[in-house]
């Protein structure tokens, strides 16, 4: 028997201890984090809903001013008209490309920017100069389905 077989134990229950300490700490810690996200999100929530209601009343109000010399129809349409647009140019707004409120022209100079890569925000990967190093390698070419004599060519 070795002179230490008998501390062992004590180095087993030590590691368990301190993995127990560490297990709580770190619950402890996420605990706290997910508490201070979770307000967050809260808030974020109230504050979403309130902009809701203050768009709601805005729209209400351009309505009520476009009725005084509107007919009551014809103001509900033109604040429609309005809130439509004004969703177009945000949605616009969001998605990704380099001219996403710009409203250029197809072709223009920003879209043959976009082709040159100037600004990286090109829709495709860029083609290689040279084909892949295994189509490279020579070896049986399959026919083309327009010169394979068993299979019958049709137009859609």
């Amino acid at each position: 028997m070795k002179p230490l077989d008998h501390l062992e134990h004590l180095d087993k229950h030590l590691v368990d201890e301190l993995a127990q300490v560490a297990r709580e700490t770190v619950r402890e810690e996420l605990r706290e984090q997910t508490r201070k996200q979770r307000r967050k999100a809260a808030l974020y929530a109230a504050s979403g809903a309130l902009a809701l209601y203050a768009g709601a009343a805005l729209a209400l109000a351009v309505g009520l001013a476009l009725a005084l010399g509107l007919p009551d129809w014809a103001a509900a349409l033109i604040t429609a008209v309005i809130l439509g647009a004004l969703a177009y140019v945000l949605r616009g707004m969001a998605r990704p490309g380099p001219d996403h409120a710009s409203g250029a022209a197809p072709g223009g100079d920003s879209a043959r920017r976009t082709a040159a890569g100037a600004t990286g925000g090109m829709p495709y990967p860029p083609v290689p100069p040279a084909p892949p190093a295994e189509a490279a390698t020579p070896g049986p070419v399959p026919p083309r389905p327009s010169e394979a004599p068993d299979v019958p060519h049709r137009r859609a």
